[in-house]
Formats: C-alpha cells, structure tokens, sequence
C-alpha cells in the first residue's frame, strides 16, 4: 500500500463554500494511486467540509441559509456564553458540529470517484476572512 499527504491552505473571504475539488484532485493525482481512498480533514473547530451540488449555485445558497436559520449569530436562544472571538464564533462551532470535519472519498482509477453533481467544498462558517488548513491524506495501490 502506498500513502501520501499533504496539506492543503485555503484564504477565505468570509462566510461561504470554497470548492475545494481541483486541489484536492492534484493531490489525488500526484499521489499516482489508481485505487484507494483519499481522505481529507478539516484542521478547525469553525469550519468543515461539505459534499455538495456543483451545478446549481442556489443549491449552495440554501444550504448556507439553512444553517444561518439553525444556528444564528449571535441571537441564539439562550443567548451563547461563548462570543469570545465575536457574536459569529459559538455559530460557527455549531454549524461545524452539524456538517463533517472530514470527508471520504474513494479513488478509481487514479481520480477522486465523485458523482456527476458532486463538488467538495469548504464551509468557512466565520464572518471574517480566514486561513484554513486541510489535510488531505491519500492511500491505495498504483
């Protein structure tokens, strides 16, 4: 079995989905395995990873609208304890806590075996821009 990793940096602009899909494909790629499993982990407690619809942009605008309705900034009820980085931090942790710090995706031949539709994305879930870690950890045979 061979395995390779690297760690991916994403600049964010603030809250929103990053598609993460074409860097992690070049991971996937330079790693010269034909069948195994590329993991990729979220390094933050304010972010996460989503797979979603690439083809419909109002796909994405729902789902950020959703979780804007399930965990609101600052107006959460009881009001958050935790607003030490500002009245969007205790949300972001929720919002992170209901998607997935990390996703698993296989690989077929020597590329990632998303769906037609299917796009990874970053779901930075803090209002202000931010750097954000992601390791992305490939395995299998060549």
């Amino acid at each position: 079995m061979q395995v390779f990793q690297e760690e991916l940096t994403v600049e964010t602009a603030g809250r929103g989905l990053i598609d993460v899909t074409a860097e992690v494909a070049r991971c996937v790629a330079a790693a010269r395995i034909k069948a195994g499993l590329c993991v990729v982990f979220c390094r933050h407690t304010s972010a996460s990873l989503v797979i979603q619809e690439n083809a419909d942009p109002s796909v994405q605008r729902d789902l950020l609208a959703w979780l804007e309705r399930l965990a609101p900034d600052g107006r959460g009820d009881p009001p958050y304890s935790h607003t030490a980085e500002g009245p969007d931090d205790m949300p972001a942790h929720l919002r992170s806590a209901v998607t997935r710090t990390s996703e698993t995706i296989p690989i077929v031949g020597g590329q990632l075996a998303l769906g037609t539709w299917q796009g990874l994305y970053l779901a930075e879930h803090r209002t202000h821009p931010q750097r954000r870690q992601l390791l992305v950890h490939v395995s299998g045979s060549g």
